[in-house]
């Protein structure tokens, strides 16, 4: 909460990037937060380059008032076993053909990358 706090003050002054992850564990705080986007971060004393991203899964204690003031994103799970593989190998680090070819036991670094990259998916779908 206070070091959450103080980031976002010196991030209003100087203009700062401040992102609060997992916002959805920190309900106590959530009216703390509320109360800052009301009555801190204000046109007239905010540094123009300030921006406060916020994570967090769905949550009945997130305030309404900043998410009807704040721009939301979704990052959703692809739909699919292939599908969630297709992800795994096209995102970092395992799209990189330095990071890719990189073990000195390729067959065995590829077999572990595929049985983890198959174990996430299937994770994936279940939920």
């Amino acid at each position: 909460g206070p070091i959450a706090q103080k980031l976002i003050e010196n991030g209003i002054k100087n203009g700062d990037w401040v992102v609060l992850q997992n916002c959805h564990l920190a309900t106590s705080w959530m009216s703390t937060l509320e109360k800052i986007c009301e009555e801190t971060v204000t046109p007239e004393a905010t540094d123009e380059n300030f921006r406060l991203w916020l994570t967090s899964y769905p949550s009945d204690k997130f305030p309404v008032s900043i998410l009807q003031n704040g721009v939301k994103m979704t990052n959703e799970a692809p739909k699919g076993l292939r599908a969630n593989l297709m992800r795994s190998y096209l995102n970092d680090p395992i799209s990189d053909p330095q990071f890719f070819d990189s073990c000195t036991k390729p067959t065995a670094w590829h077999s572990l990358l595929f049985s983890l990259c198959f174990f996430h998916g299937i994770v994936q779908e279940r939920r």
